[in-house]
């Protein structure tokens, strides 16, 4: 035999010998190629083994693995012919340790896809310009001030609830089904944007609740999944209408930009001004057959030519004026949209009374939801200020 048959000759015999194995160790001697394969090995206190995955399967790893990291694969064994050595060909790879909520995670996403509850059919589309905008998330998260600026630079014009739940440990499942029961039963919002940062597969473990997946799919509002960092995936953005890399992705998925909106309606105008002209001269190219018509066919052409000139100059000036109305109109409906804003409606001197009850903050309207217990938040165009009430006369 040769060296090349001998070589086929094993790795025949491994193939055969082995189906697919689960093998955990240490990565040692890591190295990404540009073709994106993985070149590493496995390696314990009595030994190593080469490994190779390939760009199909590490890409959907989640995270880019490192020398000293403790993993565990699910692997083929073979041989590399060419240079004789043993070798893994691996189809998964997890960090060690996460098995048991990786195969939890897997065997729920099955359940819920067999069910129906990740069919776009069902999805709803998300509104391109909301009303309200809620935000299900934890007060202390760094994720709601990105989503709060990203809001506020974007469209702040349109207001933002917020409604406070943990979301992380044990208890955040529950705490999130709330917050969204009680979006639902304010009915303000029309759209609610689901976040948090990144973290571990424990720390986001909340998101893969199943409880949670069905009350996001029940859900009469339309959610917008914006769970950890890109690589990050739960069964919430599965079952979520919408799913953004990450919690700014969200706001940004959610909320119309105020210069596009207002780029929109520029280009509407110039469109219906270019469609007044072309109107204007297919009118006028009629016009002027219909004048060399009537020179050929009535006995005075001089008079009529006459009163085509006097016809076509009260057509010029009606679609003149008819053109500076709707110049007025749309300088008109840009000025109410901007008084609409309610920044500009605080800037005028007025406030707004907040309250704070269960885990949302509403407007006061009626007076008697007043009271001397309770903390109340005002909004001013510089800012807020919480106050107490002394003493409350309702007139």
């Amino acid at each position: 035999m040769t060296v090349g048959d001998l070589n086929r000759a094993i790795a025949a015999s491994l193939e055969e010998r082995f189906d697919s194995v689960w093998v955990s160790g240490e990565i040692s001697n890591f190295k990404a190629y540009d073709s994106g394969h993985w070149y590493f090995s496995l390696k314990d206190e009595e030994g190593q083994i080469r490994c190779v995955m390939f760009r199909g399967r590490n890409g959907q790893v989640g995270f880019m693995p490192q020398s000293g990291d403790l993993v565990e694969v699910s692997a083929n064994l073979g041989l590399y012919v060419p240079r004789g050595d043993i070798q893994l060909t691996i189809q998964t790879l997890r960090r060690a340790g996460m098995g048991g909520l990786y195969e939890a995670f897997l065997k729920l996403k099955a359940k819920l896809a067999k069910e129906g509850l990740f069919d776009l059919e069902r999805k709803r589309e998300i509104p391109s310009h909301p009303r309200a905008i809620g935000i299900v998330t934890s007060l202390q998260a760094a994720a709601l001030k990105d989503v709060l600026s990203t809001l506020a630079r974007r469209a702040p014009h349109i207001p933002i609830v917020i409604y406070p739940t943990l979301v992380q440990g044990p208890d955040a499942p529950a705490g999130i089904i709330a917050a969204l029961k009680a979006a639902e039963k304010e009915h303000v919002v029309e759209v609610i944007l689901l976040v948090r940062g990144g973290g571990s597969i424990e720390d986001l473990w909340a998101f893969n609740d199943e409880k949670l997946a069905y009350a996001i799919a029940q859900s009469s509002i339309p959610i917008v999944s914006g769970v950890g960092h890109e690589t990050d995936v739960t069964i919430a953005d599965f079952v979520a209408d919408l799913r953004a890399p990450t919690p700014t992705g969200a706001a940004e998925l959610a909320a119309p930009r105020k210069d596009q909106m207002l780029q929109e309606l520029d280009a509407i105008m110039q469109s219906l001004l270019q469609r007044i002209h072309q109107r204007i001269e297919r009118e006028a190219q009629t016009l002027d057959q219909l004048a060399l018509r009537l020179s050929h066919a009535l006995p005075n052409p001089d008079r009529m030519r006459e009163q085509i000139a006097n016809w076509q100059q009260r057509l010029s000036q009606a679609w003149v004026v008819r053109m500076e109305s709707w110049n007025r109109n749309h300088s008109h409906y840009k000025l109410q949209l901007e008084m609409l804003n309610p920044q500009r409606t605080l800037e005028r001197g007025y406030a707004v009374i907040l309250s704070k009850e269960e885990l949302a903050m509403h407007a006061v309207r009626n007076p008697k939801e007043l009271n001397v217990e309770q903390l109340f938040q005002v909004q001013l165009a510089g800012g807020q200020v919480e106050v107490q009430f002394a003493k409350i006369e309702v007139h």
